[in-house]
């Protein structure tokens, strides 16, 4: 499993989180890698840590990665519309696939689109260590990771309850292991109706507002169930760059900034030295 972790970037200098401290994984060259997962599936996370990346590369003009970790599900080829195989360097590592502006990887690209992946633990753990560290990243400020359902430690739901219980118990068991919890994203928040701009709440308001006020987390966004975000996935347009004066689009990029806020707080925290009394 990838756990938050960062190291050098610009967001916040030089540090190191719970996983990197512990001897966990790190990746040459990247500065932050963020998780971004759910507790349960078909709540928006990988079209969450698509347009996150997307916005950070193009509003926040930061070198970025975008690693597709759902080995069972991979879906960043669709959403990203790329379809080549990747090349591979004279030092025998694969070459990411860029498009908006982000660096692309996944095992959709290895693995044809139809293909059932029935692989077991050690297979599965091999095919992450290829896509990690055998890849010539390069240099980049932050790598996103969308994971599969049920991990991460940038949470995504809807505000539904069943959803949310299952947002906890990810959250919980994160911070059992230390590794730091951005915040919470609610995807599908409310629908506005495109013809009389009615709002409703097809599945509970406020749900996630409540539940990380709670746990103590912060509510990085609020996304709106649209249909041209859902389009925009299946023809490989991130809303982002589809639509980019959009309120979707722009309640994205308020999540990618504060995700940004959130790295400097949490690198900021790190670089506290204890307190002399004299």
């Amino acid at each position: 499993m990838l756990r938050i972790a960062s190291r050098t970037g610009l967001l916040g200098g030089r540090r190191s989180y719970s996983a990197l401290a512990k001897g966990g994984p790190s990746i040459a060259g990247v500065g932050d890698i963020i998780a971004i997962a759910s507790g349960k599936g078909g709540v928006g996370k990988s079209t969450t840590a698509v347009n996150i990346a997307v916005a950070l590369a193009k509003e926040f003009k930061l070198k970025v990665g975008l690693l597709d970790a759902d080995i069972y599900g991979p879906s960043i080829p669709t959403m990203m519309n790329l379809h080549a195989k990747p090349e591979v360097s004279e030092d025998m590592k694969m070459i990411p696939i860029e498009n908006h502006g982000v660096q692309c990887m996944s095992i959709g690209f290895l693995v044809d689109k139809d293909a059932p992946i029935v692989w077991r633990g050690p297979m599965v753990m091999s095919a992450l260590e290829k896509m990690t560290r055998g890849v010539a990243w390069g240099n980049l400020d932050i790598l996103v990771v969308d994971m599969p359902p049920g991990t991460g430690a940038l949470i995504v739901s809807t505000p539904q309850d069943i959803a949310l219980i299952d947002a906890r118990r990810g959250a919980n068991m994160f911070r059992k292991v230390q590794v730091p919890i951005l915040g919470l994203v609610e995807n599908m928040s409310c629908f506005k109706c495109p013809k009389c701009g009615e709002e409703s709440y097809i599945f509970g308001e406020g749900g996630a507002k409540k539940t990380a006020e709670e746990m103590d987390m912060k509510l990085l966004g609020e996304i709106p169930l649209e249909i041209s975000i859902r389009t925009g996935s299946d023809e490989g347009k991130p809303i982002v760059i589809s639509s980019p004066d959009s309120s979707s689009a722009q309640a994205y990029v308020h999540a990618a900034e504060k995700v940004t806020e959130r790295l400097k707080e949490l690198a900021n925290e790190r670089l506290k030295g204890p307190e002399i009394l004299l």
